[in-house]
């Protein structure tokens, strides 16, 4: 990844109470007078990547990383026993974005979100478009009913051994419903043997779908128990209430970003994101960028997608 700017460490961190018990981990990398940019990781769970933070020239960017609640070094963790996800919802995430802005003085950001932070990134943007500079969106989702039953049912057509193993993790009388609904019932379970396996069984099904190329190898992090198992209980969590959003709102809604420069990124060989997502945000948003990249999938650390992702912050680092 020779296209990816050098590693560098935050020369400011801490974590933010947000309320309800919550307090979210931040990290300031780079200029601390420069441009700033807020990095939205995706999931929901997976937590701030330390990748992240070389997507931006370090010498032009203040980059600002965080952990969603409940996941990576925000507290309390998913992963908990008895954790409580009530106040983790995206109307809550959405407002800890902005309470971080205020708290960091910064006036207007550009924001860069990837797979579930698409979604949120889009989210925030409904409500605080006049704080955001320009956006930079890749493997695009928005958590639609169709895409979230395309990702548990439809692309197991490609997958059928896979989904096999997928379907056949949650009891029998629950094959047919709702499985996110299904797994987070085993994931919140109190017995350890029990909602372990259930993690496990979910992010196997989550590197299944993902690894597209015959030189894939699976996020190290998949072998973390405490990482799996606050993951999946945060993606099913978001995925059987729909996201908390109105079906397609964040489509239909994009022409009131016209004003946002915008580049979305999406690899064609996405099957859990399949291409027509990306394609129609596009079509709704006057002025966005398409770009796409035709040897990756869904992982940004596919061929291209972090190289597409540079070009663009390097793009409005030059005009910022």
């Amino acid at each position: 990844m020779s296209h990816l700017y050098p590693a560098i460490e935050p020369y400011e961190h801490g974590t933010l109470d947000v309320g309800d018990g919550c307090r979210i981990y931040w990290e300031c990398c780079g200029a601390p007078r420069g441009k700033p940019a807020v990095v939205v990781h995706g999931g929901p769970g997976s937590g701030a990547s330390v990748t992240a933070r070389r997507y931006f020239d370090p010498q032009i960017y203040r980059i600002v990383l965080f952990d969603q609640r409940g996941a990576g070094r925000s507290l309390p963790h998913a992963s908990e026993p008895g954790v409580d996800l009530s106040a983790n919802t995206t109307a809550h995430l959405v407002a800890d974005i902005e309470r971080l802005r205020l708290h960091l003085g910064i006036d207007r950001w550009l924001i860069l979100g990837g797979s579930w932070g698409s979604t949120l990134a889009l989210a925030y943007a409904r409500l605080y478009s006049e704080r955001i500079t320009e956006m930079i969106l890749n493997s695009i989702a928005t958590t639609t009913l169709a895409e979230i039953d395309w990702i548990n049912r439809g692309v197991g057509a490609f997958f059928p051994d896979a989904w096999q193993r997928f379907c056949e993790a949650v009891p029998a009388n629950d094959r047919a419903g709702d499985l996110a609904d299904a797994f987070h019932r085993l994931l919140m379970h109190p017995d350890p043997d029990i909602h372990h396996q259930a993690a496990r069984d979910w992010c196997d099904w989550e590197m299944a779908i993902v690894a597209v190329r015959s030189d894939h190898t699976p996020n190290p992090r998949y072998q973390e128990p405490a990482f799996r198992l606050g993951f999946s209980r945060l993606v099913t969590h978001y995925w059987r209430n729909r996201a908390w959003l109105e079906d397609g709102i964040l489509t239909r809604d994009a022409d009131r970003l016209g004003h946002i420069p915008a580049v979305l990124i999406h690899g064609r060989l996405d099957l859990g994101g399949p291409l027509i997502t990306p394609w129609t945000l596009h079509r709704n948003w006057p002025g966005s960028e398409l770009v796409l990249v035709s040897d990756a999938g869904h992982d940004a650390r596919d061929p291209g997608m972090s190289e597409a992702i540079v070009a663009a912050t390097d793009r409005f680092g030059r005009h910022g």
